[in-house]
């Protein structure tokens, strides 16, 4: 028996459709197999919060080891778990091909399916992860709803804590009352026939957040593709499932990917690459629908022809070089390096993009923001994640860059909190007013 893995992790597939899947004795016997590991072993104490949770339960139990805990005390552990993958992909030694075959958050994820299964997620929980119908919702009466979920709103956002339990000084992404579908059918972007990439097609899975929250991204993207010559066409059949994947909704993940996938795959026979715009969704298509539906040929051949935005924009600048016109990016860029663009083991594209700046200083940060989607905005989360995060909001406070960029547009606004927070204490800044997408900064870069 070898004390951890030379190998490259291999990820197994989630075993849903399978009735042992959901037998509560088998679950609890599988956690404390895990749970026994991991007490051993420490390695991910400084990562999520699930690992000190884990780690204070048995040491303050009767024993200080796993046979005296109750397994009523495992939900607390389960619950800070937000699913980012990063014991998995840096830290564990004992993923397969190892013999211990441990994915820590793939057996979270069972967890919350069981619960899911029994009725047991919050209502709450439910709402929140109805992301096309929420932005639908909004869109009309944006205006509105940004001033009732702005944190400066000191009657809805108490309220809305003590209704909800979302945490009154968490920031909530905006909504626009133009999508960007809406945007896209409008103001197609002249394609640069000079370019050395003329000839390349894209179609861009445009993901809930950027349709409803923020089309800049999709705009930004649209501009620097065209501008390399790539011909773009706009889709967005509905959300890719990760929120719903956050509270163990395997199904309802499962009908979304075979919905998109059946929008997105004729573009495909005609030729054109899948370009999804946020990491997470990124990730889903790439690698956890390929997981969840493993005998389904579509799912495969999407998975193959998708790339995330910056890895695509890094793809023609190795293969047939960037269009000219590129300019520096004042004051260099702090790239903050999302738990969902590192899972898809591509290497931090977003920092090898924007190093194809001229005369600009590119710093990177490798750690976890702390805000893990929907997670990080609950009461009972949020001061959990801006700690988690305080080593981030620091380095880049220090830093003093001109901009503070993030693939992950949640991340980017918790990081932003992470550092107000830190120059509250300390005096320092400035504090940058937005932590923009990297594509952002590309096209600022091009003169849009």
């Amino acid at each position: 028996m070898s004390e951890g893995s030379l190998e490259a992790p291999i990820r197994h597939p989630i075993d849903w459709n399978n009735p042992d899947f959901f037998d509560v004795e088998m679950l609890d016997e599988e956690l404390r197999r895990v749970f026994d590991i991991c007490h051993g072993c420490r390695r991910c104490f400084n990562l999520c919060d699930s690992f000190p949770k884990l780690f204070d339960l048995i040491d303050d139990s009767e024993t200080g080891e796993l046979d005296s805990v109750s397994s009523d005390g495992f939900k607390p552990v389960i619950d800070a778990c937000t699913l980012c993958d990063m014991c998995f992909m840096t830290k564990c030694p004992y993923v397969p091909p190892h013999e211990f075959n441990l994915d820590f958050p793939h057996l979270m994820l069972r967890y919350r399916a069981i619960e899911n299964l029994n009725k047991k997620t919050s209502f709450v929980q439910n709402q929140v992860s109805q992301t096309d119908r929420n932005g639908k919702l909004a869109a009309p009466v944006a205006g509105l709803a940004n001033w009732g979920t702005g944190i400066t709103n000191k009657i809805i956002r108490p309220t809305l804590q003590a209704v909800a339990g979302i945490d009154k000084n968490a920031v909530l992404p905006k909504f626009h009352g133009k999508t960007f579908t809406a945007r896209a059918k409008r103001n197609a972007p002249a394609v640069n026939a000079d370019a050395p990439a003329n000839g390349r097609k894209a179609v861009l899975y445009a993901t809930c957040f950027v349709n409803y929250n923020n089309p800049d991204i999709g705009d930004a993207a649209r501009n620097v593709l065209a501008k390399n010559g790539v011909e773009t066409e706009v889709v967005y059949p509905r959300c890719c499932g990760m929120p719903k994947l956050e509270h163990g909704d395997i199904a309802a993940v499962a009908e979304n990917a075979q919905e998109v996938a059946k929008e997105l795959l004729p573009w495909v026979d005609k030729g054109y690459d899948v370009i999804a715009l946020v990491p997470s969704c990124a990730l889903m298509l790439k690698f956890e629908w390929p997981l969840i539906l493993p005998d389904n040929e579509d799912i495969k051949r999407l998975s193959s022809a998708t790339r995330d935005i910056t890895e695509y924009v890094v793809d023609i600048a190795k293969n047939e070089g960037l269009a000219d016109g590129l300019l520096p990016a004042n004051g260099g860029v702090t790239v903050h390096f999302a738990c969902h663009a590192r899972a898809q083991n591509m290497g931090p594209k977003a920092a090898e993009m924007l190093r194809l700046l001229p005369d600009t200083d590119v710093n990177i940060l490798e750690r976890c923001s702390g805000h893990g989607g929907s997670w990080g905005m609950m009461k009972e989360n949020f001061e959990t994640g801006i700690k988690v995060g305080k080593p981030v909001a620091r380095d880049a406070l220090e830093n003093q860059p001109g901009t503070v960029v993030s693939e992950c547009p949640l991340a980017g606004l918790h990081i932003l909190q992470g550092m107000e927070r830190l120059q509250m204490e300390k005096g320092e800044g400035p504090i940058p007013e937005a932590a923009p997408h990297p594509i952002e900064i590309l096209a600022k870069a091009y003169g849009f």
